[in-house]
């Protein structure tokens, strides 16, 4: 028997350490909260992409009464990118999220493994890491690639 150590470091990171990129990323991100359609969870999501070419894309959760047919919105932003700017891969994404008082969350949350599985193929599709910035109010954290969101993900290599 061995052991696999799967080690992924996170750096967490104030508003002031921030890149001015990364500021208007994070900017885009929790104006895409107030694009949310939550009424179950009220649970506001919002998401931005930023492209190759330096295009900001938006993305909002959007529930449904049947709850599987809703979408994240992480997919909401990274599908509509795909779908509007197809030749331009994704650089980064920053995720933040407000809570049922409209208040942004403390602590940051992380793609849910759906998301995760999808901005995966995303990354593999650009050929270069997809760097992710996590937003909460008492610090952001800020991962070098979608593959330390999954580091044991499924891809084509097993087809």
């Amino acid at each position: 028997m061995r052991t696999i150590d799967i080690h992924i470091p996170i750096l967490v990171k104030e508003e002031s350490e921030l890149t001015s990129e990364e500021l208007h990323l994070l900017d885009e991100a929790r104006r895409a909260t107030y694009r949310s359609y939550a009424p179950y969870s009220h649970f506001s999501v919002g998401a931005a992409v930023l492209l190759a070419d330096g295009t900001i894309v938006g993305g909002s959760n959007q529930e449904n009464a049947a709850y599987p047919s809703g979408l994240c919105a992480e997919r909401t932003a990274m599908f509509y990118a795909n779908s509007r700017y197809p030749d331009q891969p994704i650089r980064s994404i920053c995720i933040a999220a407000r809570n049922a008082y409209g208040e942004f969350i403390h602590r940051p949350i992380a793609p849910c493994g759906a998301c995760r599985q999808s901005l995966l193929e995303a990354e593999q599709r650009a050929g270069h890491p997809i760097g992710v910035l996590l937003y909460g109010t008492d610090g952001i954290y800020s991962i070098r690639s979608i593959k330390d969101l999954l580091p044991l993900g499924f891809d084509e290599s097993f087809l």
